[in-house]
C-alpha cells in the first residue's frame, strides 16, 4: 500500500530533536522556527515533558472513555489558572477540526439555529469551514456551497453588521489568522463581534487551535482585545506535539449527557501531556519569553529589504516578501538548515517557533534571512 499523495514533503528525515533544534539521520542540525504548524509549543523533548509522559505509559497508558480520569479536572484547574478563564467547563477531544465542529453543535443547540459567520482567509481545520483560507486557484479547496455559512472580510465592521440578524447561531474568528497568513483582527473589531453576538444572541466562537497558549504574548491572542467568547477551541501547542484539543465553555452553557463525544478525548496520556505543558509555560515564563523574543524579531524584520510587510503577535508572525517565498525558504533550509513555514499566500512565510525561543536563535535566523534576501 502507498501513502497517499497529498503533502508535498522535504527530502529530509527527522531523527532527534531538542529545544528548537532537529537532527536528520545524516546527523545535520537545523534551527526549527515552524514546529509542525505551531505545535511544538515548550520545545522538543522538554524533560520534563518526556518524563511525565514516559511515567504515565508505564503506569496506564491511553485508556480514555466511559471512566473517571482525574487528571482531566487538574487539567482544566490549572488551565483555568493559567488563562484566566477558571469559570468556564473544559471539553476535552483530539483535533483543533473536532474541537471547532463540536463549537459549532454547541452553538446550534443554544440557539436553535444554524447560520453561521467566518471571515475570508480564515482556517478552522478540515471542516464545514475549511475553505476561506485562500482564493488562489492553484490551491485545492473544498467548494463549500453550504447556504448557512457566509464569508466576510476580516476587519470590516460594516459588513459584520449587515450580515448579523436573528438567524446568526455563530460567528467563528481565529484570535490570528494562520494559514490565511498571519492577519491579525484588531481590538475594535473583536470589539464589534462581541457587541453584535451579544445583540442578536450569537455565540461569538474564538478559534485559538493555532494562535492560543501562549504564542502571542498573552494566553489567548483574543486577550488582547479586553473580550470574553463564549466559546474557545484549542489544540496544536497544547500537547506539544501529542494529540489533544479541548473546547472551552461559558458557564452560560448546561451540559447534557450525550450532547457531545470523543473516541480519544481526554485519555490519560492526552492529559498528562498536556499539565506538562502548563506546568512549563509557568515555571519557565515562556509567554513573557513569546512577547519579548516576537517583539524583537518582528522589529528587526521591518529592516530587512525585500520585506513588504510584517505581521503577527508574539511567536505568530508572517513575514510578507515583496517576491515569492518559495525560493527563499527553500535556501533557508538547504542552505542555512533553518525550518520555516508558509501560508497560503504565495508571498507569506510564517513563523511558529517553540515559545522557548532564545534570542541567540533569533539572531542566527535574522542574519540567515538578511543573507539570503541580500542575494535575490
Amino acid at each position: 500500500m502507498n501513502i497517499f499523495d497529498v503533502y508535498p514533503l522535504f527530502n529530509i528525515t527527522p531523527v532527534r530533536a531538542l529545544g528548537s533544534r532537529v537532527w536528520d539521520e545524516k546527523g545535520q542540525e537545523y534551527l526549527d522556527l515552524y514546529g509542525g504548524h505551531a505545535v511544538i509549543s515548550i520545545g522538543h523533548s522538554h524533560p520534563h515533558y518526556v518524563q511525565v509522559i514516559s511515567e504515565q505509559l508505564s503506569r496506564m497508558g491511553f485508556y480514555s472513555n466511559s471512566v473517571q480520569i482525574p487528571q482531566q479536572q487538574v487539567l482544566a484547574n490549572l488551565l483555568g489558572k493559567l488563562s484566566g478563564y477558571d469559570d468556564f467547563s473544559l471539553f476535552l477531544c483530539n483535533s483543533g477540526a473536532e474541537a471547532n465542529e463540536n463549537a459549532f453543535k454547541l452553538a446550534s443547540f443554544h440557539t436553535g439555529r444554524t447560520q453561521i459567520i467566518s471571515f475570508k482567509k480564515s482556517f478552522h481545520g478540515r471542516t464545514s469551514l475549511a475553505v476561506a483560507a485562500t482564493d488562489d486557484p492553484k490551491i485545492i479547496a473544498p467548494v463549500n456551497e453550504n447556504p448557512n455559512i457566509t464569508f466576510l472580510p476580516l476587519n470590516d465592521i460594516d459588513a459584520l453588521v449587515n450580515a448579523m440578524n436573528d438567524n446568526t447561531s455563530a460567528v467563528i474568528c481565529e484570535g490570528i489568522q494562520g494559514v490565511g497568513g498571519i492577519n491579525v483582527p484588531t481590538p475594535e473589531f473583536l470589539q464589534a463581534v462581541r457587541q453584535e453576538c451579544d445583540k442578536h444572541g450569537a455565540i461569538l466562537i474564538l478559534d485559538e487551535v493555532q494562535s492560543g497558549y501562549g504564542r502571542s504574548g498573552k494566553f489567548f491572542a483574543h486577550q488582547h482585545s479586553g473580550i470574553t467568547p463564549d466559546i474557545i477551541t484549542i489544540a496544536k501547542g497544547m500537547g506539544n506535539g501529542f494529540p489533544v484539543a479541548g473546547v472551552m465553555i461559558h458557564p452560560k452553557f448546561t451540559a447534557k449527557h450525550g450532547m457531545l463525544g470523543t473516541t480519544f478525548g481526554g485519555n490519560y496520556l492526552a492529559c498528562a501531556a498536556s499539565i506538562a505543558v502548563l506546568e512549563v509555560l509557568e515555571s519557565e515564563h515562556l509567554i513573557l519569553n513569546a512577547a519579548t523574543v516576537g517583539n524583537y524579531l518582528m522589529s528587526e524584520l521591518q529592516t530587512v529589504p525585500g520585506v513588504r510587510q510584517v505581521r503577527g503577535q508574539g511567536l505568530m508572525i508572517g513575514i510578507e516578501l515583496t517576491i515569492p517565498c518559495a525560493p527563499i525558504r527553500s535556501k533557508l533550509l538547504y542552505e542555512y538548515h533553518i525550518f520555516t513555514g508558509s501560508s497560503s499566500e504565495a508571498h507569506t512565510i510564517r513563523l511558529l517557533p517553540s515559545l522557548a525561543l532564545s534570542k541567540e536563535d533569533a539572531d542566527e535566523f535574522l542574519a540567515a534571512f538578511r543573507d539570503v534576501m541580500g542575494a535575490v
